[in-house]
């Protein structure tokens, strides 16, 4: 998950994928590393944070996080069977 430290949709994802067992979400900061910005950018075509991956699928940001859960899509993406 591409983040910052003062991102609150940042803590409400990570919240919710720590209640979905996820036992760990890796961050990257680009508030601490400006050349990743440019790299989330690239990979996105956002810039706006969190931008989240599940293995290689880009999810995209909080509220799309929240809509996979709501769709019930969450869970299968999670166990890598989508």
């Amino acid at each position: 998950m591409y983040a910052t430290a003062v991102c609150p949709y940042c803590v409400r994802a990570e919240q919710l994928l720590l209640r979905k067992g996820v036992s760990g979400v890796e961050k990257i900061r680009i508030d601490l590393d400006p050349e990743q910005r440019d790299v989330m950018m690239s990979l996105t075509g956002r810039r706006t944070v969190p931008q989240i991956f599940i293995g290689n699928y880009h999810v995209g940001g909080c509220d799309d996080l929240f809509a996979l859960d709501r769709e019930g899509k969450l869970d299968s993406l999670l166990s890598g069977q989508a």
